[in-house]
């Protein structure tokens, strides 16, 4: 059999069951693959640790069936003819799939991989060196013979590999890297692009009325700052402190400053590189030149291992830097969205600390896809519209019969 002639309930309850073996740490082909993932990345072992807890978590049976409903409607309407208005529709897969995968993120490629084999399309994915994709594959081919044959993962360099044959290809990437790949496709294939964005936080003054508030919110933000280096679309690049607190923007820099610190035992930072570091202490040491002319003070380290500044110019655009982070001091939203806007700042997620009317629309009009509280940047839904994109909607076409209308 294949994938299209088995139920759809089938392939996710065998997806569920192969990403739950995953979510254990002792499973033999998870140990092998976070040594290749570590040695890859460089990022330490905790840390990818959490991002395969995090990943395959998600990818349960209700999260990828409340993902699957409302896009199509319903988990049947990949089964048989759902009624949808009034006629008789039905969603078939779009076709053969390639994903293209980027370089930092862990596992990137594996969610939209999913979806597309849960549409019942046949799937090829450009895996990493560390080959974590084929290794998730072959537990999946475990759990339902089917998939070994509609979902293959293959390692390729970047102009070894004719995509023009595919009927869906997603990518993720930066600008050039999409418009080459969009280059090579006929007109026929669907393209999706997963741009290179940034994320930020924003921490409200009623989140800093007490130095507990303040500590609490700092822990968070640390989370989001450590893990991965700061790299990737998720972590946080950008953080707006709106002033009026109790804890002045200067004294939450300074209890910033700690909580990294104390995020860096949880999650150490990735093994040296000489360069990235040479940045960072030239960011550092920029820093303290102007908080020497009469700036908030600077808080790192002699190795220049993190960076936390505080700031309350709009001047300058993030350092896009590991473990280093600008606080911006601002009035309200409206000032943080034209910094957003002036430094042109395309936004994946925004951070959060508690629920206010005027972030969420602050959120909604500088374009991020999902909004999160403090430390869980890292940890989105299966259903998280990453891009602002539909997650099984783009791997199906609909077949309408209107024979009954």
């Amino acid at each position: 059999m294949s994938l299209s002639d088995r139920p759809a309930r089938t392939i996710l309850r065998a997806v569920s069951d192969a990403a739950a073996r995953w979510t254990d740490g002792d499973f033999p082909p998870r140990v092998r693959a976070l040594d290749r993932v570590v040695q890859r990345t460089g990022y330490c072992e905790p840390a990818v640790e959490y991002a395969f807890d995090a990943l395959f978590a998600s990818l349960n049976a209700a999260d990828l069936e409340r993902a699957i409903a409302r896009e199509l409607g319903d988990v049947a309407a990949l089964d048989g003819f759902v009624i949808r208005g009034r006629n008789r529709e039905r969603a078939l897969p779009a076709g053969r799939v390639c994903i293209v995968s980027s370089r930092t993120t862990v596992g990137v490629a594996i969610v939209p991989a999913v979806f597309a084999l849960l549409a019942k399309c046949d799937v090829l994915v450009k895996d990493r060196e560390d080959a974590l994709v084929s290794a998730f594959f072959a537990t999946l081919g475990e759990e339902l013979h089917d998939f070994r044959n509609a979902a293959i993962a293959q390692t390729w360099d970047g102009a070894g590999r004719d995509l023009s044959e595919f009927d869906v290809v997603a990518a993720f990437g930066d600008d050039e890297t999409l418009a080459s790949i969009a280059r090579g496709l006929n007109w026929k294939t669907r393209f999706i692009g997963y741009g290179a964005k940034a994320s930020a936080g924003y921490v409200g003054c009623e989140s800093l009325a007490t130095r507990r508030d303040a500590e609490r919110v700092a822990e968070g933000v640390a989370r989001d700052l450590a893990l991965f280096e700061t790299e990737g679309c998720l972590s946080l690049h950008a953080l707006f402190v709106e002033a009026g607190g109790e804890v002045p923007p200067g004294e939450f820099a300074e209890i910033l400053a700690r909580a990294v610190r104390r995020a860096a035992i949880e999650f150490p930072p990735a093994r040296p590189d000489a360069a990235i570091a040479a940045r960072v202490a030239a960011a550092r040491d920029g820093a303290s030149f102007r908080a020497s002319q009469g700036g908030f003070a600077v808080h790192s380290d002699a190795e220049a291992s993190y960076l936390v500044e505080c700031d309350a110019s709009a001047e300058r655009p993030p350092d896009f830097l590991p473990r280093a982070i600008r606080l911006q001091v601002v009035d309200g939203p409206e000032a943080a969205a034209a910094y957003l806007r002036r430094h042109r700042v395309p936004l994946e997620a925004l951070a959060l600390d508690g629920v206010r009317d005027d972030l969420t629309r602050f959120a909604v009009g500088a374009g991020a896809s999902r909004i999160a509280s403090f430390g869980a940047l890292q940890t989105p839904g299966a259903g998280s519209r990453h891009g602002g994109r539909p997650r099984i909607a783009e791997f199906v076409r609909w077949v309408s019969d209107e024979r009954d209308a």
